[in-house]
């Protein structure tokens, strides 16, 4: 790693963390899952979170994700299938929201969530975008691009993790009022309709 590129991740990390702060997929879930399921879930979807934008970046640093943004359909097909899967993930959390809280319909394991958090990311476009049009300004001239785009994507990840992580400990402080069935609908269909929102975020600000 030359002194450049060292001298190039403060900045770039300080970028990750503002792109996680703003409102997408991934806060929108993190949020409602921390405060209806506790950290514990929490955590199993921030590790499938970080698996999937893992993923992405090492796409990205071998070309995949370039390709993929290139080809419109292929574009297309990424972006709609991650805004069907949030307004799934609406509709499951609404119904849910509907249930006791102790109902045993709701004792999910926990892998259910890690896989719910890969899956959000691996369609999640923003990822894709940013790691194809914003990352590559922090790489340096005359020197492989693949082992940068990799440390980079690390560094990304560890951003990120970061942010979820403390989103989820917040969102978990509200676990107490789902323990009520009242507030559990009430904000089972507040979350639900954020997500919704979310999903059309996405679908509008990946259109092309």
């Amino acid at each position: 790693m030359n002194a450049e590129l060292v001298a190039a991740l403060l900045p770039f990390f300080a970028a990750c963390i503002a792109v996680e702060l703003t409102p997408g997929p991934n806060m929108a879930y993190l949020a409602l899952l921390g405060a209806n399921r506790g950290r514990f879930a929490g955590f199993f979807a921030v590790a499938g979170v970080a698996l999937g934008l893992l993923t992405i970046g090492l796409l990205a640093a071998s070309g995949v994700s370039a390709v993929v943004e290139s080809n419109r359909y292929v574009w297309e097909a990424l972006r709609w299938a991650g805004v069907a899967y949030l307004l799934w993930l609406a509709y499951d959390t609404w119904l849910e929201s509907q249930l006791p809280a102790d109902d045993p319909d709701l004792d999910l394991p926990l892998l259910v969530f890690f896989r719910r958090g890969l899956v959000t990311n691996l369609l999640n476009p923003k990822a894709a975008i940013f790691y194809v049009t914003v990352m590559p300004n922090f790489t340096q001239a005359g020197t492989p691009l693949w082992p940068q785009m990799a440390i980079l994507t690390l560094v990304y990840v560890s951003a990120a993790t970061l942010v979820h992580s403390g989103i989820v400990v917040v969102a978990a402080s509200l676990t107490a009022a789902f323990a009520r069935d009242h507030w559990r609908r009430t904000l089972g269909i507040v979350f639900a309709l954020l997500l919704v929102a979310v999903a059309g975020w996405l679908a509008v600000n990946t259109a092309r």
